[in-house]
């Protein structure tokens, strides 16, 4: 993992969906010390910002039905919202939601790739996204889960002229020489992990991964992969689940007494 830098063509902010905002705020703030700042404009339904003193770092806002599913979603920053929307569609992907304007911000999407995994765009006008990246508390790498692989390694180059680096452990992503993401097989891995719907995951870099982990759990929030080294890296991991059900992860050093 690389510490995340703002660049069209990789992830330039993070939302999170739920049937309870205020809820989320309350966690999320003990968590991270996020502390939520609501559109009072009515048309903006409640979207609320997570902010770091005054620098936005992700969102939360509530569910639009019933079907959709509670989660944190991924955006992508691009310079022109029809013209990639156009370019996914031709190679496979779907539109769940059209390049639309949202105030004088930008024009936003929700797209999926051809294994289902959703993904959302943003071309930036007034607002660029997440105005802290890679520090700690703030959105620093992004994961794709998925059950087709080969699929997946020909559609985001494709759209986004993304690298791909392949290991014994892991495969990333890259984008002139920056790693921003990764990819998990979804068909490696054990039930119920191995059951759930393709997705995009953010990791949010912190100080001490065994202090949030634990931070997470004594404010009701579940602790499906408990902190544990990354093979080969000096980084240490952990995957949480918030009280409402969105799962992320989370990543920092090693500290010396956990080598």
């Amino acid at each position: 993992m690389v510490e995340l830098k703002a660049a069209l063509h990789t992830p330039c902010w993070t939302e999170l969906s739920v049937p309870d905002p205020a809820a989320a705020q309350r966690f999320y703030g003990e968590v991270f010390g996020w502390r939520g700042d609501t559109d009072p404009r009515p048309e903006a339904g409640g979207y609320t910002m997570f902010k770091i003193g005054q620098s936005p770092v992700a969102a939360v806002m509530p569910l639009f039905n019933e079907t959709q599913p509670v989660a944190w979603s991924v955006c992508l920053g691009v310079a022109d919202a029809e013209n990639i929307t156009t370019e996914a569609v031709a190679h496979g992907g779907k539109v769940l939601m059209p390049p639309t304007e949202v105030f004088d911000l930008g024009t936003y999407g929700v797209l999926s790739d051809p294994g289902g995994a959703a993904f959302s765009i943003w071309q930036a006008k007034s607002f660029t996204g997440a105005e802290i990246l890679g520090d700690p508390n703030s959105l620093g790498w992004i994961e794709l889960s998925t059950r087709d692989v080969p699929q997946a390694l020909e559609f985001y180059p494709a759209i986004f002229g993304w690298a791909t680096h392949l290991s014994d452990f892991y495969t990333e992503w890259s984008l002139d020489g920056a790693h921003f993401g990764g990819l998990i097989d979804l068909n490696t891995l054990p039930v119920p992990v191995a059951d759930a719907a393709p997705h995009w995951k953010p990791y949010f870099n912190v100080a001490d991964v065994d202090v949030v982990a634990s931070k997470a759990a004594a404010a009701a929030g579940g602790v499906l992969m408990p902190p544990e080294n990354v093979p080969g890296d000096t980084l240490r991991i952990s995957v949480l689940r918030d009280p409402q059900g969105a799962v992320f992860g989370i990543f920092g050093p090693v500290k010396e007494s956990r080598v």
